[in-house]
């Protein structure tokens, strides 16, 4: 028997050194996309600061990296938390939506902060949590923003 759990932990310590040297791709391509979306949507500039600390990491193609993303299995873990979050509301992708899929992707943002449930508390327990300022701020500007997209769905309709 204990030859077993020796063979299965050498096991797991060759499997956990090879992970090191594989490591998931970097989520960084730049500010200019992030730009983008914050001149089209007239973010206030203390919202940029609170969207660029609290929000771009997951929802950008713009990743700041804490210290242990380099090292597996976080790195792993890391890099499926961004690539699901950019797959539900990325605003790098922002230029390429159109102004139906805008005003969802938004409405989609206020709920999910209304309810709680953005930042997510795998998030939250590393870093700061969006207070309540915030978060009435995230979502007035939200709420402002998709008047402009409803009304050129609207027009659009015409």
């Amino acid at each position: 028997m204990k030859k077993i759990i020796k063979t299965v932990l050498l096991i797991a310590l060759v499997a956990f050194v090879v992970m090191q040297f594989i490591r998931p791709d970097k989520n960084e391509s730049g500010y200019e996309t992030v730009k983008t979306f914050e001149s089209e949507t007239k973010v206030a500039p203390e919202l940029a600061v609170m969207l660029k600390t609290k929000c771009y990491d997951c929802h950008s193609d713009q990743t700041a990296y804490p210290w242990y993303a380099e090292i597996a299995p976080a790195s792993y873990w890391l890099s499926d938390h961004v690539n699901d979050g950019k797959k539900h509301f990325n605003v790098s992708a922002w230029s390429s939506y159109s102004a139906k899929k805008k005003d969802h992707k938004l409405d989609e943002l206020i709920e999910m902060v209304e309810e709680g449930e953005m930042p997510l508390d795998s998030y939250t327990w590393l870093h700061d949590d969006i207070t309540s300022e915030e978060k009435e701020s995230l979502i007035a500007w939200a709420k402002l923003t998709r008047m402009k997209y409803q009304k050129e769905i609207s027009e659009l309709g015409k």
